[in-house]
């Protein structure tokens, strides 16, 4: 794993217009690059992280089973008494899910370690698998990058196949707060792939689903909602008002309410527990456990937290850096620290796509610090043996 810096297109921010990749820019700075890389073998790919993706997720579905049967480890990660019935029943369906992100901390020596689990609603899928896929082959065209050059990226392809799997009976709703361009521009690549799958899709605010007098979710037409890919988390879904509607109708949501238990960082704790030493986890324990304070060098964070809110890095004991945010009334984990792939542009910090059940992508940000946070950069990566 090295990062290179290399020509820009003279023309992307015309192809991202062109495709309504507004969010390339956000908040007057940066957040696509252009002009530089991450360049892997095809070696470390694979085994380095294809792989270990691939058996991470198996293991966390495996434990999913375990979680929602259990009400100690549903108290442990906050899920509200009175929704675990959900939860466990969305499990015993089956609920279908459709993507994932893992945060991946690599260096490229050592193996892959798991930071966290973004299963529930995870962003830069627009960026990972469209555009960055654009920006290799017109870097090849360009005489820039090799003809041979790769990505790991078959995204679109097993995304479009995932939609397929979806029933197309009805109307495929996809909600999400529009007033934020990132999630509106993801909610709407999305929204595509469906399409290409075969679905007939609306959008809407997540603010705009109503309900009828038999208590369905409803659109703005007063249709009702027989399924919809929400970019709005569980944690949230289960403290709003309308919750108590979610019962009767949890299984028309994308990603299923099983996912809850996946994205909580409590998550991380119970895969150290149920799979101590497993090369790409790293110790991790509830803060209030008496083993947390046996690390000296660890990350705190928070049960529920997004963009490295409330997250805090200790070394030798003593807080080295930390972000701020709204984030950790529910409680926090400790994990140990692991270094993040580091140059002279800074931090990277490795997503690694689950499409259904499958390892199929991978999208790299990078931060000036090692706490990757909301305007952390998109930087593309290329396979070069």
């Amino acid at each position: 794993m090295r990062r290179i810096t290399l020509p820009a297109r003279p023309d992307w921010q015309d192809k991202a217009r062109a495709v309504g990749f507004g969010f390339h820019e956000m908040y007057g700075e940066p957040y696509w690059l252009d002009d530089a890389a991450y360049v892997f073998t095809l070696e470390q790919i694979e085994t380095q992280i294809e792989g270990p993706s691939q058996e991470l997720h198996e293991m966390c579905v495996e434990l999913v089973a375990d979680i929602v049967t259990s009400d100690e480890m549903l108290h442990r990660l906050a899920i509200p008494e009175e929704f675990r019935d959900l939860v466990c029943t969305s499990w015993q369906r089956r609920d279908q899910h459709l993507y994932g992100r893992f945060d991946l901390a690599y260096d490229g020596r050592g193996p892959a370690k798991l930071l966290e689990y973004n299963a529930d609603t995870p962003t830069s899928i627009f960026e990972s698998a469209f555009f960055q896929y654009n920006w290799l082959t017109d870097q090849m065209a360009n005489g820039v990058l090799p003809p041979d050059a790769d990505q790991f990226n078959s995204l679109q392809e097993c995304l479009i196949e995932a939609f397929q799997g979806f029933n197309q009976r009805s109307i495929f709703h996809f909600a999400a707060t529009m007033d934020n361009d990132e999630d509106r521009g993801t909610t709407v690549y999305l929204m595509d792939c469906a399409v290409q799958g075969g679905h007939r899709v609306e959008l809407l605010d997540v603010r705009d689903i109503g309900v009828d007098a038999s208590g369905r979710f409803t659109d703005l037409q007063n249709r009702v909602i027989d399924r919809c890919f929400k970019l709005y988390p569980w944690e949230l879904m289960l403290r709003e008002p309308f919750s108590c509607y979610l019962p009767h109708s949890a299984s028309v949501f994308v990603e299923p309410a099983w996912k809850a238990v996946l994205s909580n960082k409590g998550l991380l704790p119970l895969l150290w527990d149920r799979y101590p030493n497993h090369p790409n986890l790293l110790p991790s324990f509830f803060a209030d456990d008496a083993s947390a304070w046996q690390l000296s060098d660890y990350v705190r964070k928070p049960l529920l937290s997004r963009e490295g809110e409330n997250v805090s890095v200790y070394r030798d004991g003593k807080e080295f850096l930390s972000l701020g945010g709204s984030y950790g009334g529910e409680g926090f984990v400790v994990q140990a620290y692991a270094p993040l792939f580091h140059s002279d542009a800074g931090y990277a910090v490795l997503g690694s796509w689950i499409v259904g059940d499958r390892a199929c992508g991978l999208g790299i940000r990078e931060d000036r610090t090692c706490i990757t946070a909301n305007l952390s950069r998109f930087v593309p990566h290329v396979i070069l043996d």
